[in-house]
């Protein structure tokens, strides 16, 4: 374990990605205050977070949600940098596009609006999506930051968790140009399909489909033919290093493996 970091601040830390980078934020050294919904009816179980080692001394787990932009101040608070990772995801779209994608909007600009009130962030990593940038209809082998899915496209489509891609992409547009306006330094992390172990209890979604492949689902383990991915631990430390790297200029990062 290294030496202390300073105190960063996790959203979404019960997730597969945050809790992940979580533990590796403790392992390098960081004080880590991480955000949780709170949901009286349904207790969560964080004992997978706060065994971690040095959770004890390092990790503190705070109250907050995206429908309550507010409710981020505290724990962002004396923070000098913070990942945002949590999002709605609702694949299913039981819920409206529009209340997915407003949530989503208001609660990142919530949290960036608590950056800038902090003085003391030096930069917002945002997690992304590859669906962000993906369905832009147009037909490319390599793709930078200059592209952006349609969001009209996406509603074409009708593509199984349109309200998901819809609402990343409008979301780190936001992101990128609050930034900008506010001379906040932002910068943006696309991660394609995530895989590798997992500490949250909850079983990842694209961890099941990749087992797919081993379990000889075709139905399942067709989609991933083409599919770019990114390893879990590679995806965490891609995100420190773009909070640690002093020549990262504002931007869009994306990890993946060859």
């Amino acid at each position: 374990m290294e030496g202390d970091k300073g105190t960063v601040c996790v959203t979404g830390g019960t997730g597969y990605i945050g809790s992940w980078m979580i533990m590796r934020l403790l392992d390098q050294g960081y004080h880590v205050r991480t955000t949780i919904r709170s949901d009286p009816e349904n207790k969560k179980d964080i004992s997978f977070l706060t065994s971690l080692p040095g959770a004890s001394e390092k990790l503190q787990i705070f109250n907050a949600d995206l429908s309550d932009p507010e409710s981020f101040n505290a724990p962002i608070e004396g923070c000098v940098g913070v990942f945002h990772v949590a999002t709605p995801v609702d694949f299913e779209d039981k819920e409206p596009e529009e209340i997915v994608t407003k949530r989503t909007i208001d609660g990142a600009l919530g949290i960036l609006k608590a950056c800038l009130n902090s003085k003391t962030v030096k930069r917002v990593v945002y997690t992304s999506s590859a669906s962000a940038v993906l369905f832009n209809g147009k037909d490319e082998d390599e793709m930078d930051e200059s592209f952006w899915s349609d969001v009209d496209l996406i509603k074409s489509l009708k593509n199984f968790g349109g309200s998901y891609m819809i609402s990343k992409t409008l979301t780190e547009r936001t992101v990128l140009e609050f930034g900008e306006k506010h001379g906040l330094d932002v910068v943006t992390i696309i991660p394609s399909f995530v895989v590798g172990p997992f500490i949250c209890p909850k079983f990842p979604g694209s961890v099941r489909t990749i087992l797919s492949m081993v379990l000889g689902d075709k139905d399942q383990y067709s989609h991933l033919l083409n599919t770019s991915m990114v390893h879990v631990d590679d995806l965490a430390r891609a995100n420190i290093f773009l909070l640690e790297c002093p020549t990262v200029k504002e931007g869009t990062f994306v990890p993946q493996w060859p």
